[in-house]
């Protein structure tokens, strides 16, 4: 088990020189430590220069209305020139993928893969979820300690991703690991080794490719590789363009959901007064799904490269700069959001958060997240009084995703 880190171990942001700043670090966002330094940022110097980080130079835009900016220009702010994080992709194991590409390209791919979640097959995905987020919540111990991530939001994003796959169901677990291989490499700071991050994707690769070359020979399915298999705007993919739309999809709808599942139950025992608010009013559950999603911001954030020259804020961004997008500082913009930093269950307008992204590349699976929270919350508040966290969570080692390896947590039935 890896060791939790202190607050203490990172200085006071307010005591170091603005220029100086460095929101990169997956060490900040492990020991959750980062929120004094982005606040800074935005009262400060919202769109900040650093000039040296271990992932190069790079600006960070954390302020909502200007991340919205950035999002909305993408013939300026490019998703394909550099990728969409803040670490350097390697040119000998190179993927691409939809979100990494721009217009017109972009389109008709994610167009291929959005079946999956439109309104129709979500109503026919909701009673699946319903009966395995049941049958997890009832195998749960009463009164004993146990890792929520595993047993509960791991192995219910895991089911649901085998369902959109049609992914042999004895073997999901593989899609997580091949999902937290695929974020969690050395080079981008995190405790993965390079070399396994490699073979892990190449395995997938390879069992993807044998699911593909059968459903190619089969008639168009509602699963995501039949869609692909059997569209022209997809079927002509290269190897690692392949991969790299699969690690899209799994990492979309396994690291995002997971985390939220998890970051809800820490909430609120953080904040016990809108657990008791749920308890007598299980009806706010679709508007807290909401605020937990905000409140979580499971990417941490998005990268653009500046394509030409471009003035934000006064800052002149020069072509070719990384420009990072900080999702988890604009969703605490107290200039856009009403007191930010406190988790409310029944907030208006909860859905005006930064948690999807905006414009073009806004996350396509945010409907199918929506409505696995409010299912998994519904099947909870059914059974649980109390979801106890008795510990603090571990946090993982990400400044790209946010999320939980352990929460501790007991059970107390009504």
């Amino acid at each position: 088990m890896s060791e939790a880190i202190s607050h203490d171990e990172f200085p006071d942001p307010y005591t170091m020189p603005l220029e100086d700043i460095d929101v990169s670090s997956p060490m900040l966002f492990k020991a959750n430590a980062f929120w004094p330094y982005f606040e800074r940022l935005r009262n400060e110097d919202p769109v900040h220069y650093c000039k040296e980080s271990p992932f190069g130079a790079y600006w960070s835009i954390t302020k909502f209305n200007d991340i919205m900016e950035v999002e909305k220009n993408h013939e300026v702010f490019s998703s394909e020139v550099g990728g969409i994080s803040i670490f350097e992709r390697m040119e000998d194991f190179k993927t691409s993928s939809f979100i990494q590409m721009d217009p017109p390209k972009h389109d008709v791919q994610r167009k291929t893969v959005t079946g999956v979640v439109q309104p129709s097959n979500l109503a026919l995905l909701e009673p699946v979820i319903r009966e395995r987020a049941g049958k997890i919540l009832d195998e749960l111990p009463i009164g004993e300690t146990f890792n929520w991530v595993d047993r509960v939001s791991i192995e219910l994003t895991t089911q649901m991703l085998a369902t959109l796959f049609d992914f042999p169901f004895e073997d999901r677990r593989k899609l997580t690991y091949w999902s937290d291989c695929a974020t969690s490499s050395e080079v981008n700071g995190g405790t993965t080794p390079e070399t396994v991050r490699r073979a892990a994707l190449l395995e997938c690769l390879e069992v993807f490719t044998g699911l593909w070359n059968e459903r190619i020979n089969q008639p168009p399915g509602n699963d995501l590789i039949s869609m692909m298999a059997h569209s022209e705007d997809t079927q002509n993919m290269e190897p690692m363009e392949f991969l790299g739309n699969l690690i899209l999809l799994i990492v979309g709808g396994n690291d995002t959901t997971r985390n939220s599942i998890s970051g809800g139950v820490y909430f609120l025992n953080q904040f016990p007064a809108e657990y008791e608010k749920l308890r007598k009013n299980p009806e706010l559950i679709p508007v807290m799904v909401s605020e937990i999603i905000r409140y979580q911001t499971p990417l941490a954030h998005m990268r653009r490269t500046a394509t030409q020259d471009y003035v934000l804020r006064g800052k002149h961004i020069k072509k070719g700069d990384k420009v990072i997008m900080w999702y988890v500082s604009a969703n605490r913009d107290e200039e856009v959001i009403t007191n930010p930093n406190e988790f409310i269950i029944d907030r208006d307008r909860s859905r005006h958060h930064m948690s999807f992204g905006f414009g073009l590349h806004r996350c396509m699976g945010n409907r199918l997240a929506e409505m696995q929270l409010r299912t998994v919350w519904e099947e909870i508040h059914k059974r649980f009084r109390f979801v106890e966290v008795v510990g603090e969570p571990l946090r993982v080692q990400s400044s790209f995703v946010k999320g939980y390896e352990e929460l501790p947590v007991r059970l107390h039935a009504w």
